[in-house]
């Protein structure tokens, strides 16, 4: 029934798509110009008003700067006498009035006093100038530059008790944490009551099937622009109930105490790989189709991301327009900054870190971007590796096809003397590509190892510690766990050979490491379960001479993860779990 009704509503979605498009609601004493980018063109919105001939209008003109305001109000003037004649030859219809059209008037004026008519509208319409537009017996001030919502829309699904907020939110001259959002509901789209007032809304169980509407006005430090308003074009829907992940939330609703940081390292499952026919009927079948859209479970990332109140977030698998739309602007709205670096060869994923700027600032001139297969046959610092891989011509090439990446992030401490360096990284999938992954995770630690001494000469008060997050593919078993936790791996290590790529043999490379790490999260029975594997995949690598563990969020039990066979489902938005710890700095 749950799904029936989802796809009636999908189909209302469609049919109501014409409420995607936002409305302005003008000022009556206000025009609004912006100067667009990199052009000659202006654009100038107004809304002209004449009760005698009932004339309620909005007026958008797309001029050149380099035109003289006389040309600007012949064209003003020749739009308005248009309007004003329809509207007198209605009324003549109507009334067999043998009233006429009036002439139009239309002057600029700037501090207070008539424009010349050769002047250019480049030397009058600039920011900070008292201008003002006379059309008749109307005044209109001019505002240039001000805050301008370009894209407003909301999402196409909407759960009670989730996160709501712009699907698309683009604007220029404007400070949205100065910026007005006002929420409304509505069963029937006429009489609204607002419900909320701040960017980011959580419907209540109260607002199921009802519209939602959103009611912002853009401001920035000097300015206020004209009022936008948008209709969602679906209802809000009942939730699938308690998830998982609020269970956690138990162990997380304070932030991590000053001395300690709360580490969050999830695989969110890419729309890129999750929107196919091919993913709904052969690799998760048993997950409800309208349960792998982006649209739903954005709301179940994104409320299991904000419950874990966490210093550090690194995320794998970041959609480009997911990071753009969604988590930066929602999570830079409760305080995180971020980094984003996509995989190499143009795929359209990626990795992600966010960061409390309350704890932290990061020193992005510092930090990195690393794709192996762009590196690793150039970079002194792998030149012995690349040397015993390419006298292989099949490993080779498969290393160089590869878009493993590697993110460096470099974050200072605001309260402590302390520098974090933040790797992030999602290795090969492959089931039979240990000694990619292998070698990829060599070449990594190998890196950070270089870049941490050199971070050290140049930083030499402050201490310096390393966190690598990610989704290594990799068992506990596997030659990269060792290698991060013992800190090496020897030549004849079984997984330099796979069983599958006979001709891709590793022959003559030791991997070695100084650090030494540790698992924050040990090694679960399994971070990833679907209907045919399950495993430890992920992990929290932490240094343990300047860290320590202080808590390990438990993770779902067994019977949670397969209620609904596996994962994802309706209450689990990725195939994979999130690791959560919180790790105390050792004085």
């Amino acid at each position: 029934m749950f799904l029936k009704c989802r796809k009636l509503l999908k189909i209302s979605c469609i049919s109501n798509f014409k409420k995607y498009i936002h409305k302005y609601i003008f000022n009556m004493e206000k025009a609004y110009l912006r100067h667009l980018e990199g052009g000659d063109q202006f654009e100038l919105a107004l809304k002209y008003s004449n009760e005698a001939l009932k004339i309620n209008r909005q007026f958008n003109f797309n001029r050149r700067l380099s035109e003289s305001i006389e040309s600007f109000t012949s064209r003003v003037a020749t739009n308005v006498e248009k309007m004003m004649v329809k509207k007198t030859k209605k009324r003549k219809k109507e009334e067999t009035s043998d009233k006429v059209a009036p002439k139009i008037d239309v002057v600029v004026l700037l501090n207070d006093a008539e424009v010349s008519k050769d002047a250019q509208c480049k030397d009058i319409f600039q920011s900070g100038n008292d201008v003002t537009l006379k059309i008749m017996d109307k005044q209109f001030k001019i505002i240039v530059n001000s805050p301008w919502i370009v894209t407003l829309s909301l999402p196409v699904s909407i759960l009670a008790g989730f996160p709501t907020y712009p699907s698309k939110f683009e604007s220029v001259y404007t400070n949205k944490d100065l910026s007005q959002f006002v929420w409304s509901k509505s069963k029937d789209e006429k009489n609204w009551s607002i419900v909320g007032q701040d960017y980011i809304f959580s419907p209540s169980n109260e607002d199921i099937n009802s519209y939602i509407k959103l009611t912002c006005t853009p401001k920035n430090e000097a300015f206020e622009g004209p009022t936008v308003e948008c209709i969602s074009v679906c209802r809000v829907e009942a939730n699938p109930g308690l998830c998982p992940f609020e269970v956690r939330h138990q162990f997380t609703n304070k932030r991590a105490k000053e001395n300690e940081i709360r580490v969050v390292t999830y695989n969110i499952l890419a729309d890129l790989y999750c929107d196919s026919d091919y993913t709904r009927t052969h690799l998760h079948p048993y997950c409800p189709p309208y349960a792998l859209e982006i649209d739903y479970r954005k709301q179940l990332i994104l409320k299991e991301i904000i419950g874990y109140n966490s210093d550090i977030i690194c995320l794998q698998e970041v959609d480009k327009k997911v990071f753009k739309y969604d988590l930066k602007p929602v999570l830079g709205h409760l305080g995180y900054g971020s980094n984003f670096y996509t995989k190499g060869n143009e795929v359209a994923e990626g990795l992600a870190l966010f960061y409390s700027r309350e704890k932290f600032s990061l020193l992005e001139d510092l930090s990195q971007r690393l794709v192996f297969s762009e590196k690793i046959s150039t970079d002194i610092i792998f030149a012995d590796i690349w040397e015993k891989i390419s006298k292989n011509e099949n490993l080779a090439k498969r290393i160089l096809d590869r878009s493993t990446t590697l993110q460096v992030n470099v974050l200072e401490s605001k309260n402590r003397n302390e520098i974090l360096v933040v790797a992030n990284t999602h290795l090969y999938f492959h089931p039979d590509a240990d000694h990619i992954r292998l070698l990829h995770g060599g070449l990594a630690i190998r890196y950070l190892e270089h870049f941490i001494n050199s971070l050290k000469e140049k930083m030499t008060s402050k201490r310096i510690s390393l966190i690598f997050c990610g989704d290594f593919n990799s068992v506990p078993s596997c030659g990269i766990y060792k290698l991060y936790t013992n800190g090496e791996v020897p030549k004849n290590f079984i997984d330099y050979e796979s069983s599958k790529y006979k001709d891709e043999l590793v022959e003559g490379v030791e991997l070695k490491q100084p650090f030494k790490l540790a698992s924050a999260c040990g090694t679960p029975k399994y971070t990833n379960y679907t209907s045919g594997f399950s495993d430890c995949l992920d992990y929290i690598f932490y240094e343990t001479d300047n860290l320590e563990v202080s808590q390990v969020v438990p993770l779902p039990s067994h019977e949670e993860v397969t209620a609904n066979v596996a994962l994802p489902s309706v209450v689990f938005p990725s195939d994979h779990i999130a690791l959560v710890s919180d790790l105390k700095w050792l004085d």
